[in-house]
């Protein structure tokens, strides 16, 4: 499994951002797709997970603010983090995070971090 994020970006503070991560290769076996994210010198926190069966959970932080969802069209597995109202505190890369055994994250496939700046 391949996961590919795009999206992500410069913005001031109470904008808003979209990423999105598209699975290849085995996508079809995906069970949960989600996001974490690392801002300097913090530790990697969860930010969204959702599962093949649409269960979704979120980090504290992001709780209201943020809109997981996931589409399993045939064909296609991708993720997409709608993020909204954001803060300085958001500023972080953003990780794109899959499993296709266990049910939640983190999972065992990782894409590329994008970055994302929020301005005061």
């Amino acid at each position: 499994v391949q996961l590919q994020a795009s999206g992500g970006g410069s913005v001031q503070t109470g904008g808003s951002l979209r990423l999105s991560c598209a699975a290849s290769g085995n996508r079809f076996s995906i069970n949960v797709m989600g996001w974490y994210r690392r801002g300097a010198g913090k530790e990697r926190e969860l930010v969204a997970s959702i599962s093949a069966g649409g269960t979704v959970k979120y980090g504290d932080s992001v709780k209201g603010r943020f809109t997981i969802s996931r589409n399993n069209a045939k064909y296609a597995n991708t993720v997409y983090l709608e993020m909204r109202n954001l803060a300085p505190e958001d500023t972080a890369v953003y990780y794109c995070n899959a499993d296709d055994a266990d049910y939640e994250l983190p999972g065992e496939y990782w894409g590329q971090g994008t970055q994302v700046t929020v301005s005061s």
